[in-house]
């Protein structure tokens, strides 16, 4: 039989190339991946093993997380596809439309292993944006025609890259000849484009948005940002600002506190000018620079359940002394009361003195019967999407607020992307059930 190269060795390698390519385009970025490694061996030795209950350093260290947009349904199921053949699938409803104060018409999704074996692997991921031409507070009618006649004419993606694709999703890898050509195709789609970009077009759908022109005004996609992780991004703020590299505002998402580390904390280096070639309105070709890409640095914490995020959400714009007057201060009081995700597990060997396990979850955890291990957030806040966005955009944009929006939920996303978008909040739920059952079966057995 002819060797294959699993799903997730393409995943994994389709993460290192990429991140490759993208720090040959923005140099600043591989000055971020490595002020991360900094920082995340410092934590190591100043944290020893607690500074790995989120995750164990060698996952922490190839995690990314990439950022793409698109501009229709039809290139969104084509990126799904590709995913696919990397063992991602979509996860979550974003809409980053109304989240901003800034125009983001933009709705949506992020590609990701679910499984936790494959997580453990590689837990790459990809959040892609769809434009929504639709949207009346954003385009105009005319604009809006325009708009989707230009997006239907261009090709992100090669028919062979996708025929590659298709074949890896469905044998579960590729061949080692067709694995080098895949992955080269998929960096290659995603490698910023050297043609001229109509300005007069451009500068049209600037004034919209400047997502929407980086979308819509050019005849290709490309990584927008690209995410590595890290144990301290207060840290690594701080040194990024030393090394004279201008980071946005402040931290996206919640604050840094005593208590547990939860959901997903972000910031970025703001975008920087790259040199891009423009076509005039008389056909002749200038030179110039556009700010759309930047280096975003993220630090994961302990998912929480749709009670914990109701709670978050309400908090999100409190004083720090409401969130911590308010919020959970230990990990076993974000189990108990049904506010985080966990994982659990029977304490072999736990002498029993004829007594039976207690029924309920805080006296299984208090009596030493289980113990419980955090589920890591893999996934994304709009409203910190959507204020990295907002941070490295230079012009607000235009949007009126008395027209009426294009309807988008989690059904129409899945309708848009050919394949059902899993609800994150089930996939960690049914994670956290799953171990449970067997901790209880193992109680029960012993």
């Amino acid at each position: 039989m002819v060797p294959v190269v699993p799903t997730w060795q393409l995943r994994a390698a389709f993460a290192r190339r990429l991140s490759a390519m993208y720090g040959t385009e923005v140099p600043a970025y591989t000055t971020l991946v490595d002020v991360a490694g900094q920082v995340n061996d410092t934590v190591l030795r100043e944290g020893g093993a607690s500074a790995e209950r989120l995750g164990g350093i060698e996952r922490i260290t190839a995690e990314r997380h990439g950022a793409i947009r698109v501009g229709t349904p039809a290139e969104l199921r084509q990126a799904a596809q590709i995913f696919a053949a990397l063992g991602m699938e979509p996860v979550g409803f974003y809409d980053l439309r109304d989240t901003a104060a800034t125009a983001v018409p933009v709705v949506s999704t992020a590609f990701r292993p679910v499984l936790p074996d494959e997580l453990d692997r590689n837990p790459f991921r990809v959040f892609t944006s769809m434009l929504t031409p639709a949207d009346r507070r954003f385009f105009d009618a005319d604009l809006g025609k325009r708009l989707e006649a230009f997006l239907e004419h261009r090709e992100l993606f090669p028919p062979e890259l996708l025929d590659l694709a298709a074949r890896a999703e469905s044998e579960a890898g590729l061949p080692q000849e067709q694995a080098e050509r895949f992955l080269t195709l998929a960096v290659a789609s995603f490698e910023l484009s050297p043609e001229p970009v109509d300005r007069a077009w451009y500068a049209e759908l600037e004034k919209v948005s400047a997502v929407a022109a980086d979308i819509g005004g050019v005849t290709s996609t490309h990584i927008n940002h690209l995410t590595p992780r890290v144990l301290d991004i207060d840290e690594l703020y701080r040194r990024m600002e030393d090394r004279g590299i201008t980071m946005i505002d402040r931290i996206q998402g919640p604050p840094r506190w005593h208590g547990p580390d939860v959901l997903l904390r972000q910031t970025s280096f703001r975008a920087l000018a790259e040199p891009r070639r423009f076509r005039e309105t008389d056909g002749s070709i200038s030179t110039g620079s556009l700010r759309v890409r930047f280096g975003e640095v993220e630090a994961r914490g302990i998912a929480l359940s749709r009670e914990g995020r109701a709670l978050y959400d309400r908090l999100v714009d409190a004083p720090a002394e409401e969130w911590a007057a308010h919020f959970p201060h230990s990990e076993r009081q974000l189990a108990v009361e049904g506010l985080g995700f966990f994982t659990f597990e029977a304490v072999p060997g736990r002498p029993r003195d004829g007594r039976r396990p207690p029924g309920d979850l805080a006296g299984l955890l208090d009596g030493g019967w289980l113990t419980a291990r955090p589920v890591v957030y893999e996934d994304f806040l709009p409203r910190s999407a959507a204020g990295i966005f907002q941070s490295n955009l230079t012009d607000p944009g235009a949007r009126d607020a008395a027209r009426s929006g294009a309807h988008y939920d989690q059904d129409r996303i899945s309708e848009a992307v050919g394949r059902t978008v899993h609800d994150p909040f089930d996939l960690y739920a049914a994670q956290q059930d799953d171990s449970l059952a067997r901790a209880r079966g193992a109680l029960d057995e012993a």
